[in-house]
């Protein structure tokens, strides 16, 4: 079989082999025995639901479910830890939390089949990334509370895949585990991919040479350009790979490697809403809008219409027909930066950096305020061996492309290889210095 071409049909689950329309049924169904499972067995869902004037009752087809209030991450942290568990806390099999910054960390909990159903909508990922029984999987994603590295590992495990539980660090030692273990595929976040791509032309290993055939990235917003230049600079299929704890982990969505074109949703198991991100009423498919997801068959903790603050669009399936596609994320309602009455996403410079010789997709955002006004200054790293001459003229080509392209003026401070720091989850960038 030829990796990037769709797998046999004999490969494919029920639910992928579904009709638009009974994928509706489907999903009418589930939504019904998931907004009762909530209503009866949450306080916090029992006192939003009385409180907006609606019963498990007043759902009877799809469009219904936008009666029916929003979950946000405050009512999470405002129920911690165990306050939105649907189930006794002795049937909770795992706990995992999110990795936020500020407040209280948000809590999840499975039941042992939410693990099973995970493990399944995850080896559903990797087989449409390209991924076949056998094959060898680096996960590098971080292992413990953060749901990336477990996620990975029990749906690698489901598709019948050899794992390797690596987690995050010790770049030095992943890429000798990659050159020795010799893997097929690889999961990590796409900003650690460029820290591995450093380290392996630092050992002056050639990353086109090593056994990798597809890198399956996720757990932070990418562009296309780093889509473009991870391929190229090592030879392999880059997939995307959506999720958030709060819904489940990793695996809500995924790319579909014969065709690249956003990740399809795993609709059986995740039913998605896009709202106005002011106003919160649902748009049509196809218009852009935040991200809103109501869990289908989660049994420790459903989750009715929470809202991702992801933007993006959901357009027509492809690959897979039965399931919506997300157009490919890459900026938050909440990282979004508004300088100087602009709003700009961390995506949006990415994609300029890429654009400019001399330039490595290593940056930071420095946010500052003198006086009244706010200032921006990006900086980024220069490629090995680049002279005076072509870093000065790459922090013009770059301070241009940004006001032409974006709309507003920042400073480049083009600095040496190595200077931004690296992280082995995702990737901070954005430094905000303003006084508040």
């Amino acid at each position: 079989m030829k990796l990037g071409s769709p797998p046999p049909a004999e490969l494919l689950d029920p639910a992928e082999r579904m009709s638009v329309a009974e994928m509706r049924a489907l999903q009418r169904e589930r939504l019904g025995w998931t907004l009762r499972h909530a209503y009866e067995n949450v306080p916090h869902y029992r006192r939003a639901f009385d409180a907006a004037g609606v019963t498990p009752a007043d759902f009877r087809d799809l469009p219904d479910l936008a009666k029916f209030p929003f979950t946000t991450k405050a009512d999470l942290r405002a129920n911690y830890p165990f306050g939105m568990f649907a189930v006794p806390r002795e049937q909770v099999a795992r706990i995992h939390a999110s990795s936020g910054t500020t407040g209280k960390p948000t809590v999840v909990g499975y039941t042992q089949r939410d693990i099973e159903t995970w493990s399944q909508v995850v080896a559903r990922s990797i087989r449409a990334s390209g991924g076949r029984p056998g094959m060898m999987v680096h996960v590098a994603y971080g292992y413990g509370l953060f749901t990336g590295g477990l996620g990975a590992h029990y749906g690698a495990e489901a598709m019948g895949c050899t794992v390797i539980p690596v987690s995050g660090g010790m770049t030095e030692r992943q890429v000798q585990l990659i050159v020795d273990f010799r893997p097929e595929i690889i999961m990590v976040t796409p900003s650690y991919m460029l820290a591995l791509l450093d380290e392996f032309r630092r050992q002056g290993v050639d990353p086109r040479g090593t056994s990798l055939k597809l890198g399956i990235f996720g757990a932070e917003p990418w562009t296309e350009a780093m889509r473009a230049q991870i391929e190229e600079a090592f030879g392999i299929h880059a997939v995307d790979i959506y999720g958030l704890s709060e819904v489940m982990g990793p695996g809500v969505a995924n790319e579909c490697v014969e065709t690249k074109d956003g990740p399809h949703i795993w609709e059986d198991h995740f039913f998605p809403e896009v709202v106005h991100p002011e106003t919160g009423e649902p748009v049509a498919d196809g218009e852009p809008g935040e991200l809103v997801f109501t869990s289908l068959t989660k049994e420790a903790m459903p989750v009715i219409r929470y809202r991702t603050r992801d933007l993006t669009r959901l357009l027509p399936g492809t690959a897979r027909p039965a399931f919506r596609r997300m157009q490919k994320i890459t900026g938050r309602s909440d990282d979004m930066i508004i300088l100087r009455g602009v709003n700009v996403f961390p995506s949006q410079v990415e994609e300029q950096i890429l654009r400019v010789p001399h330039l490595a997709p290593h940056y930071q955002l420095i946010l500052t305020r003198e006086g009244p006004l706010d200032s921006m200054t990006i900086a980024v790293e220069c490629e090995p061996g680049t002279d005076d001459g072509e870093r000065q003229a790459a922090g013009k080509a770059l301070a241009h492309h940004v006001k032409a392209m974006i709309g507003v003026s920042a400073a480049v401070d083009v600095r040496d290889p190595g200077a931004i720091e690296r992280s082995v989850g995702k990737a901070r960038r954005v430094v905000d210095k303003r006084s508040r």
